[in-house]
Order: C-alpha cells, then sequence, then structure tokens
C-alpha cells in the first residue's frame, strides 16, 4: 500500500518545483522530504524524479505516478471529510499557456479567487500542449489552450488569425531568416517553420523565449521576426504580409476546455475566462 504521506511529498516536490519549497509546504525539512522519496522509489522499484539545472521533473514513471497520487490524496480528503462532517474545500485546477497576454489574464483569475476565498484554486502556465496533456490525464478541471481548429470538444473556442511580425521599422533582409520563437512543442513555433520550409525559405531560431513577454521584447528590438496571433501585435511591431513575401499562415484556435461537469465555481471561471477571451478577441490591432 502506498504511503500517504509519501505520495503527499512527491506531489509537492513537483508542485513547489523543488525540495525546498516542497518541504516549506508540508512541514518538513529538505533533507526529509529527500529521504520520503526515496522510500517511495524503493518501494516501487523506479526512479521518479530528474533533477536538472530549471529544478525537478517526473520521469515517465513519475508522470503516471502523479495522476494516481493525486486522485489517492484527494479521496483520502474525501473519506476524512464524510466521516468527520467537515465540508472539503472545493480545489480548481486550471492550465492557461504561457503565450498568452498573462498578467492582464492573471487579474482576472486573482478577482474570481478573491471572490471566493473558500476555493483552492491552484494555476499551471504553460505549453498548450502540455496544458491539454494534463488536462486528458485528469491533473487539470480547466485549461485554455492553443490547438488546431476542431481538434475536439470544448466549451467555447476563438479562432487566432496569426500574422509574421516583425519590430517596427526592422524587418529583415532578405537570406535566413530569423525567427523569434517560443520553446519547441508551441503551434506558432510550428507553424513559421513549416510555411517557411513550404516557400522554400531559410531559417534559424535567433532568439527563444517561454513567455510572450520575451517574444514581444526581441522583435521590437529587432532580433527577428515571429509568428503571432493578432492579440499578441503592439505598436512596437509591424505585420509583415505577402507583398513583402511572407507566406500565409494558417489559422489555429483558442480553445476553453474543462472536464465532467464543474460545480458552480468552475462555471464561474469558465464565465470570466470566456469574458477575458470574448475582450481580447474585439480588441483592435495595433496601429
Amino acid at each position: 500500500m502506498l504511503d500517504p504521506d509519501l505520495l503527499k511529498a512527491f506531489v509537492s516536490v513537483l508542485e513547489a518545483g523543488g525540495f525546498t519549497r516542497a518541504g516549506e509546504r508540508v512541514h518538513r525539512t529538505q533533507s526529509t522530504v529527500s529521504q520520503q522519496i526515496r522510500r517511495l522509489e524503493e518501494q516501487l522499484g523506479r526512479r521518479l524524479l530528474v533533477r536538472d539545472g530549471r529544478g525537478v521533473s517526473p520521469t515517465p514513471d513519475g508522470e503516471i505516478l502523479l495522476g494516481y497520487a493525486r486522485r489517492i490524496l484527494a479521496l483520502n480528503a474525501e473519506a476524512e471529510a464524510a466521516l468527520t462532517g467537515a465540508a472539503p474545500a472545493p480545489a480548481m485546477r486550471l492550465g492557461i499557456p504561457d503565450d498568452i497576454p498573462v498578467a492582464a489574464l492573471t487579474t482576472v483569475v486573482s478577482a474570481f479567487a478573491a471572490a471566493r476565498p473558500q476555493v483552492r484554486l491552484a494555476v499551471q502556465c504553460g505549453l498548450s500542449t502540455d496544458l491539454l496533456s494534463a488536462l486528458a490525464r485528469g491533473e487539470l478541471d480547466i485549461a485554455l489552450a492553443k490547438r488546431e481548429p476542431g481538434t475536439g470538444p470544448a466549451r467555447r473556442v476563438w479562432p487566432e488569425r496569426l500574422a509574421w511580425v516583425a519590430g517596427a521599422g526592422r524587418a529583415p533582409a532578405d537570406g535566413v531568416v530569423p525567427l523569434v520563437a517560443f520553446r519547441q512543442g508551441c503551434l506558432y513555433r510550428g507553424r513559421a517553420v513549416h510555411a517557411l520550409e513550404r516557400a522554400g525559405r531559410p531559417w534559424r531560431i535567433a532568439y527563444e523565449s517561454s513567455d510572450l513577454l520575451g517574444i514581444q521584447a526581441a522583435l521590437k528590438g529587432g532580433l527577428g521576426v515571429a509568428v503571432l496571433p493578432r492579440r499578441a501585435i503592439t505598436a512596437d511591431h509591424c505585420v509583415l504580409g505577402a507583398r513583402e513575401g511572407w507566406p500565409d499562415i494558417a489559422p489555429t484556435e483558442l480553445a476553453l476546455c474543462a472536464t465532467g461537469d464543474p460545480c458552480a465555481a468552475g462555471r464561474d471561471l469558465l464565465d470570466l475566462l470566456a469574458a477575458f477571451c470574448d475582450a481580447e478577441e474585439a480588441r483592435p490591432l495595433a496601429a
């Protein structure tokens, strides 16, 4: 039988991004948390975590265990609440992509959290492909993510009209195209690479970032060109089109997805996210 204390330490390490912060969450020292993870790995006969320069990540076996661990801990809390008569605080796990105006969306999410202090809200920011995978595994309740148009059920979808973007007055010269791109796995990056290769234009990655602000700053500084949706274009940018020799970009879509039948708090959060996306869709293109 898997020890809930060991599972709690395992989940905390991954959610906190390290052993020290996980120890703070579960009120244990870093060495105690490390020992708990070692005991869990010995019990299962599998390596569960990998430490690298960016923090801690799960191995393939760790990915499998993570979903089960969260469900086991949730069931333990539910059983305890049922027997003690204490109503468990509802949990809401939200995933948002890291290539949208995160500051504006965080304001919306913060307002929801302030209005519903009884809800345990956990927000994960990452690549859309990772968020959709986590939603399918039951690790998220709601996800706002970019995807290929019409590739599954969704509560709402918004078409994304994509464009080639450079810094204002900084269109690149002919030759190898310097791409400003999100991390590997981003839909926009794939769109850019495939369009250039179909057009027979050579390219290179000139700047890579995991967030929209970094991409926008690199474009403003003249480091290259990127494929972005309309809402991400600012007054510091210019749009490059067919007249300048840039190939067409197929549209993507922004999808608001949820698992099962959301509770009242989940429905409220879905409504807030949909209103945010409606406002972003209606926002005029920067001059």
